[in-house]
């Protein structure tokens, strides 16, 4: 059955890409909101028909597979689901060398990075195919250039991405740039600034990506931060303000930013105003620190993937049908990919304890005959 459905969407998929064409359409972004520079990103850019699908398609297959995880899993799962446009515009802009040092909330990211869907599902599922092994989980949902490092310790990643930059500022990596992706309450961990000031200070290559989605679990950032304008916090570090709903805007902000941190200006703070439709994490009720009414009003008036698809739609990029062809792709890739890691071979209990250290050395303990089930 799955089979003769994929089947006919590989039709459908040729007759789309038959009907290619250079259609283009010019976007104008809301401004950019700038910190200690004198000019930003261009508000105006040119959204070709081929890119347009690609983002859309991207965006789609990441909504779907959160979705998706979310049902299959008891497991402990951060999801993007609102902030599809964040990772999918920061990777536009980029190049492919450049390395991304995620957060807990890295599922999006590492498939926009080329994980594909199989893995990143297997590694949440604790399966051997996992990227990982399975020993990671959700959190470790590593890939291409993608180091999904998160600990428990918020914004501990932030300092790796300091180390990625400095590597390739004082190696031959001299044209690659670190991007660290943090959120708005990690945002005041104190280790984030003692890496904006070494960043500083080393003039590294590095954009520090705050994805502001209005809550740092219940906590809105009215209430955590007496600065809510997290593109000025670093001071003496530039900063920009970036509508995070739009993936175009996303684009064109980190290729300013990339391009600041190639020149040698040293380090660039993006700050990405987006929303996150779903819970912290799906242990969390969601109702006790916003109502109902304004998750709907969001999700009707900011959602990004229907902005993007409503924009393709009235720049005549593609017409429904071939947005529905490409809605059939991105849900039957999933769901082959979903369905493949569920019968995917978990990790033996023997192998669990390695890669602790370089080599084979066992960690003492961790030997199956030592767990002991309590009565």
């Amino acid at each position: 059955m799955i089979g003769t459905q994929i089947g006919n969407v590989l039709k459908k998929v040729t007759r789309v890409l038959s009907r290619m064409s250079t259609r283009q359409a010019v976007v104008r972004t809301k401004d950019y909101k700038l910190h200690g520079l004198n000019e930003g990103p261009n508000t105006c850019a040119t959204l070709g028909r081929h890119d347009a699908l690609k983002y859309y398609h991207q965006m789609q297959a990441i909504r779907y597979m959160e979705n998706r995880i979310e049902s299959i899993t008891n497991n402990i799962v951060h999801l993007c689901i609102g902030q599809e446009a964040c990772c999918v515009g920061v990777q536009a802009g980029l190049k492919v060398n450049d390395t991304i040092i995620g957060s807990y909330r890295n599922h999006g990211w590492s498939y926009v990075r080329g994980t594909p869907v199989r893995t990143i599902v297997a590694e949440i599922l604790g399966r051997k195919t996992g990227s990982c092994g399975g020993r990671g989980g959700s959190k470790h949902c590593i890939g291409p250039n993608f180091y999904a490092i998160q600990t428990a310790i918020v914004g501990a990643q932030v300092p790796v991405g300091a180390g990625f930059a400095f590597a390739m500022k004082y190696s031959a990596c001299r044209d690659d740039i670190s991007t660290v992706i943090l959120g708005d309450g990690a945002a005041n961990q104190g280790q984030v600034y003692e890496t904006f000031n070494m960043a500083a200070l080393w003039n590294l290559p590095i954009i520090f990506v705050i994805e502001n989605n209005q809550y740092g679990k219940s906590m809105p950032v009215s209430r955590a931060s007496a600065n809510t304008d997290f593109y000025t916090r670093g001071g003496y570090i530039p900063g920009v303000w970036a509508d995070g709903m739009d993936v175009v805007a996303v684009k064109q902000a980190t290729m300013f930013c990339a391009d600041f941190c190639r020149s040698g200006k040293g380090p660039i703070i993006l700050e990405l105003h987006t929303y996150r439709h779903s819970s912290h994490a799906n242990f969390d009720p969601d109702i006790s620190y916003r109502t109902k009414e304004e998750r709907e009003l969001m999700y009707r008036t900011r959602d990004p993937v229907m902005l993007l698809r409503e924009y393709i739609q009235h720049n005549g990029l593609a017409n429904l049908e071939e947005l529905e062809v490409v809605d059939s792709i991105a849900k039957s890739n999933i769901d082959v990919a979903i369905e493949a890691a569920q019968f995917d071979p978990v990790q033996p209990l023997d192998d669990l304890y390695r890669h602790c250290y370089h080599g084979n050395y066992e960690v003492r303990g961790c030997r199956p005959r030592n767990i002991h089930r309590c009565s």
